[in-house]
């Protein structure tokens, strides 16, 4: 029994741990499981919104791999749903979303594509070969970067609370 609930209590700790994630600042890195994060405050400019001051910022993120491995993804040959192929997401827990700005930036890895040729009857009923790119699947090889800018509002007088987490 007391095993059980040992168990239990820890399995609750590490999963609301990874939720969470990892704190970082302007110009900080972090390793999240072999990738370096890297975060950068661009612009900052002051805004008001609905009668309310904010401090409005445009931010950078970027993750390189140096995990000693390349990072695939690859696709099913089933039709398949893919909701999110990101690999690291990066937070602002105090931004508030408004204007159409951003709370969070999902790095995603870069698409691996190939040139399908099929042939078709084209409008004047010559049968014609024709090229098409496919997404196979995602990939991020060692020492590759990727990167996203993003729009942060916060209240007035606050830095953005970043935080990063791992997400496949």
């Amino acid at each position: 029994m007391k095993k059980t609930i040992f168990l239990a209590v820890f399995f609750t700790i590490s999963s609301l741990t990874s939720l969470h994630g990892q704190k970082i600042t302007d110009g900080g890195t972090v390793d999240v499981n072999g990738l370096d994060v890297s975060f950068n405050i661009l612009n900052k400019e002051s805004v008001t919104v609905g009668g309310k001051n904010f401090d409005r910022y445009k931010v950078s993120a970027t993750a390189t791999n140096k995990s000693g491995n390349s990072i695939n993804m690859r696709l099913a040959s089933a039709p398949q749903i893919v909701i999110n192929n990101a690999l690291v997401e990066i937070n602002c827990i105090n931004a508030t979303g408004a204007k159409l700005t951003s709370k969070k930036i999902d790095l995603k890895p870069k698409a691996h594509t190939l040139n399908v040729t099929y042939w078709a009857y084209n409008k004047e009923g010559k049968y014609v070969s024709s090229v098409l790119p496919v997404v196979a699947g995602y990939y991020l090889d060692l020492g590759d970067t990727v990167s996203d800018n993003a729009v942060f509002i916060v209240p007035q007088g606050e830095e953005p609370n970043v935080s990063v987490r791992k997400l496949q």
